[in-house]
């Protein structure tokens, strides 16, 4: 099915192609309650054992903004826009031994051996976030932020957060920005909306960090139409021309949701970054089929081929980074979470954007291969590996 266009396909085909993709987004059957937000109160043993360095691994602290109107019955969030973001801190048990990216909820019986566990939740005053944020930035400098994409609850992409914040195992706090997804299949047109309503609070969040000198570096990672958010907060830095705020950024986008010609014009207005950004492709995304046949079989960047000659051509011009990921595993069937799989290779990934293996100028076609390694297209006759020990 790879490089196919859906009007090769019957229309009863395409239908069922679409409702699948669309079902599949989240990546998720059973969708978790608020109730997976309660703290668990382990066994003392289990606690003291968390707290050791030997089990550091074990937890991870997670901080979450999120712009989301509070559903205070259930304890949680819900799909309503709120007039101002909430903002929390978490911490959670991780289950020893994973194999794979899936997640696992707690149940009435939360049991930390298989279970993704909450542990510690407090609410925080925006300067206390702030604060905790500056805390725990890295060594170097460096604060990363997720954004979520279509069909998402508030609890699915934080645990996903901690999920990968565990794979990654790189030192601080990741930061969770949760916009008001519907979190429902049908919700598609809505979440576009509510993406696009959330410019200003993710610009919020950026430019309070980077305010901090302390701060060097914020790695905005936008997962499909949460990199199209992620491109719209920085194209509207570039318009109220705060350019300090843009040359602390590194921008990756993940099987980005972003119409092909919506993304040119968006490059146009924020012009060449000093970090160049980086697009995680795959080919046989077929859940981007599926936005694809929504928006009229309109191209997703997402899809981008790197053998395209024009595409190689595009990528030296616009100063960008799209690096095929294929070869990572995916989970969901259809190709759309492999950035999930890609978090146990966060330094690598890391090193390779902040320029620390690379110069700024490495910008092109690349394939990450299941390795760790970023390696140049064979069509680009300047490339190099990148991200190998």
């Amino acid at each position: 099915m790879t490089g196919q266009r859906l009007n090769e396909f019957p229309l009863g085909a395409k239908t069922m192609l679409v409702a699948i993709g669309l079902a599949m987004l989240a990546g998720c059957a059973t969708r978790p309650s608020p109730d997976v937000l309660n703290p668990v109160h382990l066994p003392v043993h289990l606690n003291a054992s968390l707290q050791s360095d030997e089990a550091a691994s074990s937890r991870v602290n997670v901080l979450a903004a999120t712009n989301r109107n509070p559903d205070t019955a259930r304890g949680g969030f819900g799909s309503a826009w709120a007039d101002n973001l909430t903002y929390e801190q978490y911490a959670f048990s991780v289950p020893p031994n994973r194999k794979d990216t899936a997640i696992t909820y707690p149940t009435s019986m939360p049991d930390p051996d298989r279970q993704f566990v909450v542990i510690q939740r407090k609410q925080l005053p925006r300067d206390a976030f702030v604060e905790e944020a500056l805390a725990s930035t890295q060594s170097d400098g460096t604060v990363g932020i997720f954004v979520h994409g279509y069909n998402y609850s508030y609890q699915e992409a934080l645990f996903r957060s901690a999920q990968i914040a565990a794979d990654a195992n790189i030192p601080g706090s990741p930061i969770l920005f949760s916009w008001p997804s519907a979190a429902a299949v049908a919700g598609y047109v809505a979440d576009r909306d509510a993406a696009l309503s959330s410019r200003s609070d993710l610009d919020s969040l950026v430019t309070s960090l980077s305010a901090s000198g302390n701060v060097k570096r914020i790695i905005l990672f936008g997962h499909s139409m949460g990199g199209f958010l992620v491109m719209e907060t920085v194209r509207q830095l570039k318009l109220q021309h705060r350019d300090e705020v843009i040359d602390k950024l590194a921008v990756i986008l993940a099987a980005p949701d972003i119409d092909i010609d919506v993304f040119r014009s968006q490059l146009k207005d924020i012009g060449r970054m000093r970090i160049p950004i980086s697009l995680l492709v795959s080919k046989d995304d077929r859940a981007l089929v599926a936005s694809s046949f929504i928006a009229g079989e309109r191209a997703r960047v997402g899809r981008l081929d790197i053998d395209d000659p024009v595409i190689r051509e595009a990528a030296l011009k616009e100063r960008l980074r799209v690096i095929d990921i294929t070869s990572i595993q995916a989970s969901d069937g259809l190709g759309h979470d492999r950035y999930a799989s890609l978090a146990k290779f966060g330094a690598q990934l890391a090193s390779f954007e902040s320029g620390r293996r690379s110069s700024a100028g490495d910008v092109g076609a690349y394939v990450f291969d299941a390795a760790g390694a970023a390696v140049a297209s064979p069509f680009r006759l300047a490339g190099r590996v990148v991200g190998s020990q």
